[in-house]
């Protein structure tokens, strides 16, 4: 049987911390102009276009930049622009931020291209650099991530989260943000080395679980339900630990896990108490990043900056669902019925 570290997933998984250090060396003066850029045009709004992991990315985006630029954030529907034809009126002044791995989907080519054609200043984050979506903006970011052969998205994704974090910090000159970045390549050696596998005989044999987390780490959570749902045939669904109790929490119960991504801030507050009326219900419950009676604690990296402390905790669980995956008798790198690039209209 092959070994979870035998994997692509695993393989590329590993290397983020690779990633982390090639921006640092390469991105310096792109994102720095980037920034300045921004500053001048003072967007009073943010509008994110991407689909799969990289719309999680955009859920990153939306967090990282009203908390920390106070500036609203919308999620654009790519098929207004593809299937619709929509030519919108005004966006002058608004930032268009559009993330994806390929740059080669064409609801997203066609939705940068209306955005750009209605006055907005279009931005890029893309793996590809010589993508068409690159081509179609005003300003790109690579993600220098590398070639990514695994069809489930590991590196590119915290490369894209990594890339937000720096527009962010000079975006705004924010010297601790900074200051976490030049580190991020350290912690994320250091959470590689997190181990996450006594989760395997909770999560082995479940048909359906929660991933929990909030502000900054829904984020991830929803990047971990997908990575469950693709890698390991699991249905997985992410809620915000506010929005789980709007009705989803109703199905919790025995043999229900709940995997909760405990973020390392403010909202944060919420987790204990939801952990403690899920584990009153019989439900197995894991935490990483927090702790309740009764519940597994997983291990995190206590030292890390609040905003990069989700990127920490994705990576960790990268490992862990590659090794779920082959628990449960699948290929991590081969999902049925998907493939690595998609391309819709």
């Amino acid at each position: 049987m092959q070994r979870p570290d035998q994997t692509l997933m695993h393989a590329e998984a590993a290397e983020a911390a690779e990633v982390a250090e090639r921006q640092l060396a390469r991105l310096a003066e792109t994102v720095g102009q980037l920034g300045r850029r921004l500053r001048t045009l003072d967007p009073a709004l943010v509008i994110t276009c991407a689909r799969g992991s990289s719309d999680h990315a955009a859920t990153f985006a939306k967090y990282l930049f009203e908390t920390r630029l106070k500036t609203p954030v919308a999620s654009f529907a790519p098929s207004t622009a593809s299937i619709y034809h929509t030519a919108w009126r005004k966006l002058d002044g608004a930032l268009f931020l559009a993330i994806s791995q390929s740059g080669r989907s064409p609801d997203l080519i066609a939705s940068a291209q209306a955005a750009k054609e209605a006055g907005a200043l279009v931005v890029a984050i893309v793996n590809d650099e010589g993508s068409a979506l690159g081509d179609v903006a005003h300003e790109t970011v690579p993600m220098l991530a590398g070639p990514e052969r695994s069809v489930a998205a590991t590196k590119s994704f915290i490369a894209s989260l990594l890339v937000l974090i720096s527009i962010t910090a000079a975006w705004v000159d924010d010297e601790d943000l900074g200051v976490a970045l030049a580190g991020a390549s350290g912690l994320l050696r250091e959470a590689w080395k997190l181990d996450w596998s006594p989760a395997l005989p909770m999560l082995r044999d479940s048909s359906s679980l929660y991933v929990i987390g909030r502000g900054l780490g829904l984020a991830v959570a929803q990047e971990a339900a997908l990575k469950l749902k693709e890698t390991c045939a699991l249905h997985a669904e992410a809620f915000s630990a506010a929005e789980v109790r709007h009705g989803p929490a109703a199905i919790v119960g025995k043999d229900f896990p709940v995997l909760m991504l405990v973020p390392r801030d403010e909202a944060g507050e919420a987790f204990g108490p939801l952990a403690a009326d899920f584990l009153a219900r019989g439900a197995p419950v894991l935490m990483a990043g927090g702790a309740a009676p009764g519940a597994l604690s997983l291990p995190t990296l206590a030292e890390a900056h609040p905003v990069l402390a989700p990127v920490l905790d994705i990576l960790a669980f990268y490992k862990l669902a590659a090794g779920l995956s082959i628990a449960r008798g699948l290929d991590p790198d081969r999902p049925p019925h998907l493939k690595k690039v998609t391309e819709t209209q």
